[in-house]
């Protein structure tokens, strides 16, 4: 664990537009500087960048965060690594907090596998090029010396253990722990790559972490990747993403293929926007490091049957990983191609067409229940909605949960309203509202599906009181020191503003809120908390519309009256009710006097203040 003052000095030390121009353009106007988002497709410049606050926000699509943020967004970084990245720059080394059960051996095994990855993939480089039947293996699919570099391909030569040129200490743990090598039952080990072209498979840094191998004859399996290791998941990487990473975000889009040498092939041909799962199924993980890149993917498979099973098992990882702001789409290329042939066959510009055309999601979805299900019965009709219900309910996108519907709707002849009683996304006209003993009978449901007195659905209070704790949070991370003048016992704690507020109070108190290093390493400081949306949202609002200096002293004055003001108010109306209901205590009669005095008071000297 990353300690947090580390990372708050780290934050202190770099400037978010240094860390940022490394990738992108920036140019200054005004106080900030701005450059088109590269997070979503735009032609006006809506990405700003403060130095003041050290802090970035998109005026497009919304995305904001601190340095750290940026990394971990841009280049798809963990935050441990992101961190590690941002201290690379500033020079620094990142420390690491002792706790009960935590090994400083585990770091550095974790690099002595990466550098036996490194130590393979240079010794399957050099064997290459005194391979002929390997080179002309690639020539034969048209691979040039170019695009094997930059994939980095090599060659496992016909050797029980070749590696051992590559490290003195063959029975290294890490061979095995890296899955270079195989160990039998006797103990003795050999290589598990042999007579094969290697593909290295490369993390979001470029790091070598697992290899996939294609035979060169007929033999069996045809492809084979490294097993699952500290280094290697399957379900989490992409192969050729470190290359494809920048034309992604130019393009607008990622091509997702089945194989290595799709990737490669459509590198050759400049369609190197591409990349291809690891053997496996694409998992919503794969879908989600996509979408950090651009907001559209398109899935090209081969048009036969094993092709559409393997669409339809794309489809059913990526409905959980859905937005209304993303577009997902399925190629199927004719039956006797693959992306390899087509592409060396009809060319690049043909095969971007056929992306741009590419079935969306939706009518895919459609297409395979309408298959399914004969539409001119009644039982098909009702199997339409019967299967549609385990896939559609799994969508997170609401608006396109709800075309979806519509269209089921449509092709079922039933109602919207019955398909999504059939859903389970709408009570049965037929049930009763539940009944609560606790409420001494039906408990009535308002239109956010939340009990009306329920945890879920807060009441709305007066306008000046809502009001109060946002304007105090926008004020306090302006000015982060004025943490330490709110009586946190005031700020009401039933709103998402006015919980954020409070926890901010409260690490201003113990004297480990951050005050000097701009609003961006605040709002890191409360990040994998429940009020990390809640602060990056109002530090978005900032970066744009922040309050002027001249005013901020008489706004933090108002919001600390109205705060004081609600509370006594609040007070007030308990002792009143009270009274009502079984009289007032000479002591508790006193306090009311007092509060009503009080009241009176502050509603005069606010009155003072307007004039």
């Amino acid at each position: 664990m990353i300690p947090q003052s580390f990372i708050q000095d780290l934050l202190a030390r770099v400037d978010i537009v240094d860390v940022i121009e490394r990738h992108l353009t920036l140019k200054k106007s005004g106080a900030n500087y701005f450059a088109c988002c590269p997070f979503h497709g735009e032609k006006s410049a809506s990405f700003s960048v403060s130095p003041s606050k050290q802090f970035y926000h998109c005026f497009g699509c919304g995305v904001h965060g601190s340095a750290v943020g940026f990394l971990m967004e841009y280049s798809g970084l963990s935050f441990v690594e992101a961190v590690k990245e941002l201290a690379s720059y500033a020079g620094l080394q990142v420390p690491q907090e002792t706790r009960p059960g935590f090994r400083a051996e585990a770091i550095s095994a974790h690099d002595g596998l990466i550098d036996a990855m490194t130590a393979a993939a240079r010794l399957y480089r050099e064997q290459l090029k005194s391979s002929p039947a390997a080179i002309e293996y690639l020539k034969r699919r048209g691979v040039s010396g170019e695009i094997a570099a930059r994939f980095g391909i090599g060659f496992a030569p016909d050797d029980w253990q070749a590696l051992r040129h590559a490290f003195p200490d063959y029975n290294a743990k890490a061979l095995l722990d890296a899955g270079l090598v195989i160990e039998n039952d006797a103990g003795r080990r050999y290589d598990r790559f042999r007579n094969r072209i290697m593909f290295p498979i490369q993390d979001r840094r470029g790091r070598i972490i697992a290899f996939g191998g294609r035979v060169l004859d007929s033999g069996e399996p045809k492809y084979l990747n490294s097993p699952e290791t500290p280094l290697f998941e399957k379900g989490r990487e992409l192969y050729g993403l470190p290359q494809a990473q920048k034309t992604i975000r130019d393009a607008g889009y990622s091509i997702v293929v089945e194989g290595y040498m799709d990737v490669v092939a459509l590198a050759q041909f400049g369609v190197t926007n591409a990349v291809a799962t690891l053997g496996t199924a694409t998992t919503p993980h794969h879908i989600n490091t996509l979408l950090r890149h651009a907001q559209r993917i398109v899935f090209c498979f081969d048009g036969d049957n094993a092709g559409r099973k393997a669409a339809r098992r794309a489809l059913e990882s990526a409905l959980e990983a859905l937005r209304d702001d993303v577009t997902l789409a399925f190629l199927f290329l004719p039956e006797q191609h693959d992306p390899d042939s087509f592409v060396r066959a009809n060319g690049a510009e043909a095969f971007n067409q056929a992306a741009a055309v590419a079935t969306p999601l939706t009518s895919f979805l459609l297409n395979e229940l309408r298959t399914e299900c004969p539409l001119d019965t009644a039982e098909g009709r009702a199997k339409l909605v019967h299967d549609a219900k385990p896939l559609v309910t799994r969508i997170a996108a609401p608006m396109l949960r709800l075309q979806i519907i519509k269209a089921i709707a449509d092709a079922s002849g039933f109602s919207q309203g019955e398909v999504e009683t059939a859903f389970g996304l709408k009570p049965s006209a037929n049930s009763r509202p539940p009944r609560d003993a606790a409420y001494g009978g039906r408990r009535d449901y308002g239109s956010s599906g939340y009990p009306a007195s329920s945890p879920g659905r807060v009441r709305r209070r007066p306008p000046s009181e809502a009001n109060a704790p946002n304007t105090l949070l926008r004020l306090v991370l302006q000015h982060p020191a004025w943490a330490a003048r709110l009586p946190v016992d005031l700020v009401p704690s039933d709103s998402a503003e006015g919980r954020a507020l409070i926890a901010i109070v409260d690490m201003s108190s113990t004297g480990d809120l951050t005050t000097n290093a701009g609003l961006g390493a605040l709002v890191e400081q409360f990040r994998d908390t429940p009020h990390a949306d809640t602060l990056a949202r109002v530090a978005a609002e900032l970066v744009d519309a922040e309050f002027d200096e001249d005013v901020v002293e008489v706004l933090f004055a108002d919001a600390m009256n109205k705060l004081h003001t609600n509370a006594i108010a609040r007070e007030i109306a308990a002792l009143t009710a009270q009274e009502r209901e079984s009289g007032l205590s000479p002591m508790d009669r006193h306090r009311l006097a007092e509060l009503l005095i009080e009241k009176m008071s502050l509603v005069n000297a606010r009155k003072v203040q307007d004039v």
